[in-house]
């Protein structure tokens, strides 16, 4: 088998998230800590041109970071990469009584109660396990941790709550999905299972600029995750979009490293939060750029710099930056439900008022996959709740104890 070698940092949920599927495959790597040894932190932009983590080698092949890694399982090509022999022929369908499709606050709140009733979930909880908190730094709001709780380690103890009681979770991606018949099919590269019941938990993804030049210099200083990203720009100017409390975490969050960052937001007051907002413009580091978008971002191999527009005027003027953080709201993660669950125009799954009961009966939903309004952890884990006890109820009237 090749070798695995893995550049990384201390804090880097995208590291983990690399590091988990390649366990799962019982591969082993050498990993290089650039912020232990700021020569290995040189080595890598040689080596990849790239200046974000983690930064992986099968070999002597640069596979590239966390997404190409997981591009690469969803085609079908990392096995025989690793040199793993891939089996023949689709998994044998084992029969459960209830499937959970994600992870996160919500889907692991079902887990909690749908396995304290004794239902046995199967929890598929996808290769980008633990949803949004895996990219926060620190989760304050969360009732019962008084000191605040990264949001990693929040999710890690959800987990091995889930599992206590029973949870059987595995890091797969849903591959296959049929509500169209009951028992309801739900396959995996790995497995199969007919499921009495469902209940989709698939939260919602960060949403990017859509522009060219964004995309050409993604990991080359255009990133969504400061957490994972801002330490390795230290002592440069630095900007995030966005208004909401996302962006406001980020941008302080990388004022510990930037000599300035430039907050840009296309409006001339903030969604965030109050108590954010605060801390936001009492930090000197921080400016405000109001009024405007992002017109193009600027460099070639790298990002120096970034051209704004004002919303009002049309005028454009440039920013020199060397890192451009993205935090302009997110999406539900449920394309892969269009024509199987009836869906909002934005692509909400609909459930009806005060419940988590979709259009389809024995299919329940909750977290940020059904929420537009509130998106947080902790209306995410109510709702995980409902769908599970929802869920417990509707099994007991069709017989299924």
């Amino acid at each position: 088998m090749p070798a695995i070698t893995m550049y990384t940092k201390r804090i880097c949920p995208y590291c983990e998230r690399a590091k988990h599927l390649l366990s799962r495959k019982g591969q082993t790597w050498t990993e290089i800590d650039i912020e232990a040894d700021p020569a290995r932190r040189a080595e890598m932009i040689e080596r990849t041109g790239q200046r974000t983590v983690p930064q992986i080698f099968v070999g002597d092949r640069h596979v590239g970071g966390s997404d190409e890694l997981q591009a690469l399982e969803e085609k079908g090509e990392l096995d025989s990469l690793l040199g793993l022999a891939r089996r023949s022929g689709g998994p044998a369908a084992e029969r459960v009584k209830l499937v959970i499709i994600g992870s996160g606050p919500a889907g692991y709140t079902a887990a909690i109660y749908a396995a304290r009733a004794d239902l046995a979930p199967v929890m598929l909880a996808g290769l980008q396990f633990g949803g949004q908190l895996m990219l926060t730094t620190e989760v304050e709001n969360y009732p019962g941790f008084p000191e605040g709780v990264s949001g990693p380690e929040l999710m890690e103890l959800l987990q091995k709550q889930a599992e206590r009681f029973g949870t059987r979770v595995l890091a797969e991606d849903a591959t296959q999905i049929d509500l169209g018949q009951r028992p309801f099919r739900i396959a995996s590269d790995e497995h199969a299972f007919d499921a009495d019941a469902v209940i989709v938990a698939t939260g919602a993804s960060a949403k990017w600029l859509g522009i060219e030049s964004e995309k050409r210099l993604l990991n080359r200083g255009v990133s969504a995750c400061a957490t994972c990203d801002g330490a390795l720009f230290r002592g440069k100017p630095m900007a995030v979009v966005g208004g909401g409390d996302t962006a406001l975490e980020e941008a302080l969050f990388l004022a510990r490293y930037a000599t300035k960052v430039s907050l840009i937001h296309r409006r001339d007051r903030l969604r965030a939060s109050k108590i954010m907002q605060d801390r936001a413009l009492a930090n000197p580091k921080i400016e405000f750029v109001w009024n405007a978008e992002v017109d193009e971002v600027l460099g070639q191999d790298f990002v120096t710099g970034v051209r704004i527009r004002d919303v009002h005027s049309g005028e454009k003027r440039e920013i020199p930056i060397e890192a451009l953080f993205v935090a302009i709201g997110h999406e539900p993660n449920t394309k892969f439900l269009n024509g199987q669950l009836a869906l909002d125009a934005v692509g909400y799954i609909e459930v009806d008022r005060g419940s988590a009961r979709t259009s389809v009966a024995g299919v329940f939903a909750c977290g940020d996959a059904t929420d537009p309004t509130y998106r947080q952890a902790i209306t995410a884990a109510g709702t995980g709740c409902m769908a599970a006890i929802d869920a417990e109820r509707w099994l007991a009237e069709h017989g299924i104890e």
